[in-house]
């Protein structure tokens, strides 16, 4: 370089001053493959963590299905002994059949958390699906007036609304 490319401006900057532009060292970029192994190793970590856990998931889940579906059998074998009373026209036998077998599936039912939803008094969308709109005697408008199908809550939950028929 000439003394006079070294010139900016009126101002002449001596060589020594010059800073030129450097490349940079292959060492710099030599850690960036670290980084990325680190950054894979980490990924592949997280979604073999996903993966166990969707595989703990559904064993949970089976698990509680099977207890479920254990405690379910006695009554499954009540209502067969109804049957077999219903085929030997025992009526008698097969309306206390029944009668065991609504008892013995609605006792378990409640040991699991199921209660069923009051329909008595004022409609509540919550709780109530109205399926029909009807004139009331004697009832306030929005009262419901008669219990289509019984509603069922787990816990806090909603599982099936109360349907029924409301005053207009």
């Amino acid at each position: 370089m000439t003394e006079q490319e070294r010139q900016i401006g009126e101002e002449v900057v001596p060589e020594d001053e010059l800073v030129e532009e450097e490349e940079p060292a292959a060492e710099e970029s030599a850690p960036a493959p670290i980084h990325d192994e680190s950054y894979l190793r980490l990924a592949a970590d997280f979604d073999n963590y996903k993966k166990r856990v969707a595989r703990e998931y559904l064993e949970v889940t089976a698990r509680a299905n099977e207890r479920l579906l254990n405690e379910l059998l006695p009554v499954l074998d009540d209502l067969e002994r109804a049957l077999e009373a219903a085929a030997s026209h025992e009526e008698a036998k097969l309306e206390e059949g029944v009668q065991l077998v609504h008892r013995s599936l609605a006792s378990l039912l409640e040991r699991h958390g199921l209660s069923e939803i009051e329909a008595e008094g004022a409609f509540d969308p919550h709780v109530h699906e109205a399926l029909l709109s009807q004139p009331g005697e004697g009832a306030e408008s929005g009262t419901v007036l008669q219990v289509i199908q019984k509603g069922y809550r787990l816990g806090d939950r909603v599982l099936r609304p109360t349907r029924v028929i409301v005053s207009e």
